[in-house]
């Protein structure tokens, strides 16, 4: 009757997970900020879709550029915009941030809306992973 393994079958098992673990990890490492920034690319959308539309809706028009987000929390101009909802745009007043804990660049060019997010370097431009990420650009 056998009572363990021997070294040889460890050895054998050691190596087969090793060799899992070879071929997994490359295609699990850089993930993490890929899917930060798809989340990204549905907040926005989200925010614009859902809050910003309403706000043009009762408002027939969206915030302007130097309004921002923060008219979706108070009424900005309410001689210009009478119809504003009483309790706001957004549940618990809270302005939405990007996935990096920025808030997002809001503009608004004659009707066009952009959201902007800084990414993980929290700076205007950058490449690959740090790059700038547009709503405009969101797949």
């Amino acid at each position: 009757m056998r009572r363990g393994f021997s070294l040889i079958e460890l050895m054998i098992v050691i190596v087969i997970l090793g060799l899992l673990a070879a071929m997994v990890v490359p295609n699990l490492v850089g993930k993490g900020e890929e899917a930060k920034q798809k989340i990204v690319c549905v907040n926005m959308k989200s925010l614009y879709n859902g809050p910003l539309d309403m706000f043009k809706v009762d408002n027939g028009m969206y915030p302007t550029t130097s309004e921002g987000l923060k008219a979706l929390v108070a009424n900005p101009d309410e001689e210009k915009y009478p119809n504003y909802s009483k309790q706001g745009y957004l549940k618990d007043a809270q302005i939405p941030k990007d996935s990096w804990g920025n808030g997002f660049i809001y503009v608004n060019d004659e009707g066009k809306i952009e959201l902007i997010s800084l990414g993980a370097d929290k700076k205007e431009g950058g490449k690959d992973e740090y790059a700038d990420i547009k709503m405009s650009e969101c797949k």
